[in-house]
């Protein structure tokens, strides 16, 4: 069974932030596969079905962005998942906005959420799924701007950059990683988030 893990933060108030971008992925994949995500396990909203023949959990941590290995460590335990199909998907600042970049392993890169999965699994082997939500200016406070709404302007590009992650996680699950990354890594071109 592959695991795929929206990384976010509960709460109706972060729904449609940056930082839920995991989230609003693993929602995507459910809609469009009729998976219901709504059963608790191990600090997580989970649901199981099937992705292009192959049995999928979708899971949404519940315990906070920051802390979101501690929810999937004993989940894959619980449930028998190898690390190998474990598929983790969230937001980048180091990304300029509409970016992806799916990697088979690598380090945190200064990501929380993704820091503490890898501290909780013991491994920087699992492969993820990176969306930049970078304006394109300077900055304030990266935490504020993760943690604020993402500006009505930018909901259709928001919509899009969702469809396209749930096709590319669809590839990874279907195809395997290094053909998603071949298909769908892609930079943003000619977005001016600026303008929004």
């Amino acid at each position: 069974m592959f695991l795929v893990a929206g990384l976010g933060n509960p709460g109706e108030e972060y729904a449609h932030s940056p930082h839920n971008l995991g989230f609003l992925t693993v929602d995507r994949l459910a809609e469009r596969h009729g998976i219901r995500v709504t059963r608790r396990d191990s600090k997580a909203l989970v649901g199981v079905g099937e992705i292009d023949g192959q049995k999928v959990m979708l899971a949404k941590p519940q315990t906070f962005m920051n802390l979101s290995g501690t929810s999937l460590a004993p989940l894959m335990e619980k449930h028998g998942i190898e690390l190998g199909r474990l598929i983790v998907v969230y937001d980048e600042l180091d990304l300029p906005w509409m970016d992806m970049r799916i990697k088979p392993k690598g380090s945190a890169a200064g990501h929380n959420g993704m820091k503490s999965v890898i501290q909780s699994l013991g491994s920087s082997e699992i492969v993820r799924m990176r969306l930049g939500i970078h304006p394109g200016h300077p900055l304030a406070s990266g935490k504020d701007f993760v943690l604020a709404p993402i500006k009505r302007s930018q909901r259709k590009e928001l919509d899009e950059l969702v469809d396209y992650a749930a096709d590319a996680v669809r590839s990874i699950i279907a195809d395997g990683v290094e053909k998603a990354m071949t298909k769908f890594n892609r930079r943003a071109q000619g977005l001016n988030i600026e303008e929004a």
